[in-house]
């Protein structure tokens, strides 16, 4: 997580044309790049001759920025394939079990929040005052759910299919 300060200075370089300078502050810090460049980043962006001096060094170290770019991509990419990981096993967990419940819940889940968001629908269609944020808040909910059950099942089945395949 990038400190709140910092969002001013990215903001001014991704403007400024300076992204694989802002991309790597975001991967690396800002002090890290600055020890690199040898120049005050925050500096820098508050004048067009600190910009133009930032253009310059960001073509001179363009390897050294692509390379951090990149590997936290490469990061991120498996960050998300480990959790993507975890969820399935998770979910392949749930239905080895015995427990009705474990087996359905992520059905049962999606039928409270639809029925939930059906109430709200209905009751403020009859004149009933609904606070947004419970609407939202809900409609979230219902994306993340919904999205996560089709997805999950959709990979389950896919899988399921590549390991019969497989034998």
């Amino acid at each position: 997580m990038l400190p709140a300060i910092l969002a001013p200075v990215l903001t001014t370089l991704a403007s400024n044309g300076l992204n694989l300078l802002a991309g790597a502050i975001q991967a690396k810090g800002k002090q890290v790049i600055e020890q690199k460049l040898g120049v005050s980043i925050e500096d820098a962006t508050k004048t067009e001759a600190g910009l133009l001096k930032l253009k310059q060094l960001e073509f001179e170290h363009e390897q050294f920025l692509s390379e951090i770019s990149v590997r936290k991509a490469e990061l991120d990419l498996e960050t998300e394939k480990v959790a993507q990981t975890a969820v399935t096993n998770r979910w392949e967990a749930d239905m080895l079990s015995d427990s009705w419940l474990s087996k359905n819940v992520r059905p049962v889940i999606l039928l409270y929040l639809l029925g939930a968001y059906t109430v709200l629908s209905v009751s403020s269609g009859f004149g009933f005052t609904v606070t947004q944020a419970y609407v939202e808040l809900l409609g979230q909910m219902l994306m993340m759910a919904f999205s996560a059950y089709f997805v999950g099942r959709t990979v389950e089945k896919w899988k399921d299919m590549s390991e019969r395949g497989k034998s």
